[in-house]
């Protein structure tokens, strides 16, 4: 009997099973989390991919779950390698979809997000998709903006360097620079034309973000008023937000206060 338990391909299995407890253990205590380091009015995640849960500051997001926010919402994410990156109203975001691929950073399916990759510590490569696009980072500061339910998106990069490609049609794969944007459509190839390189939507994607981190600091956990920079709230030419779902515009802002000079 003890002669059959220890031929060697017993002592064989016994070794891989044991082996794969050891490796298989770290791995598991090892899974990515994104921490919630700041919001303003309703950051959720959908546990069991129907009903949400809501997040508070401090909170883990595991892998493969999917963040959703509300109207005038915000929330900000901390990566364990000092990435980060923000979600903005009206948002559905998956977070390391496709886990243990440690470079497919998020899934955008609809809204904005904002994302920063820390290089300091080396080449730091990520990727974003949403419906249409792919966004390979080779960069640190971009926008993603899913505009429809068709899945339009609106890249816009801050700094450094990023590669789009049309998940729908072949064609060109642009590099976007600082200060460039361009918009993908369902089915439409991608053409070097198509680059908007003059920053306009950069700067109207920007005064949208700040304004939202504003809120933010202004309103921690709670919700703010007016629209905090979600897809229907970027002033964006162009852009969709709640076209064809019957959402209300958001409201106008507030008048200007009287002028004083000259007393």
């Amino acid at each position: 009997m003890l002669k059959r338990l220890t031929t060697p391909g017993t002592v064989r299995a016994i070794l891989m099973a044991a082996v794969a407890v050891v490796f298989l253990c770290p791995l598991s205590a090892q899974r990515p989390a994104a921490r919630l380091e700041a919001m303003a009015g309703q950051v959720s995640i959908l546990p069991d991919g129907h009903n949400t849960k809501a997040l508070f500051v401090g909170d883990a997001v595991p892998a493969q779950k999917t963040i959703v926010t509300g109207p005038n919402s915000y929330a900000k994410f901390l990566l364990p390698d000092g990435s980060y990156f923000e979600v903005f109203e009206k948002s559905q975001v998956v977070f390391r979809e496709d886990y243990p691929a440690w470079a497919h950073l998020l899934n955008v399916i609809i809204g904005h997000v904002k994302v920063f990759i820390d290089h300091s510590k080396g080449p730091n490569s990520n990727s974003v998709t949403t419906p249409t696009a792919v966004i390979s980072v080779r960069g640190t500061i971009f926008d993603i903006v899913v505009e429809d339910d068709d899945g339009t998106t609106l890249v816009t990069v801050d700094e450094g360097l990023v590669q789009v490609r049309n998940l729908t049609a072949p064609g060109a794969e642009p590099y976007l620079k600082p200060g460039e944007s361009v918009r993908v459509f369902r089915g439409q190839r991608l053409i070097g034309q198509q680059i908007d390189k003059g920053g306009i939507v950069q700067k109207l994607i920007r005064a949208a973000t700040d304004l939202a981190r504003v809120y933010a600091q202004q309103h921690p956990g709670g919700i703010p008023v007016g629209g905090v920079g979600g897809p229907g709230a970027t002033g964006v030419p162009g852009a969709q937000g709640d076209k064809g779902k019957g959402g209300a515009a958001p409201p106008p802002p507030p008048p200007a206060p009287p002028s004083t000079t000259g007393h």
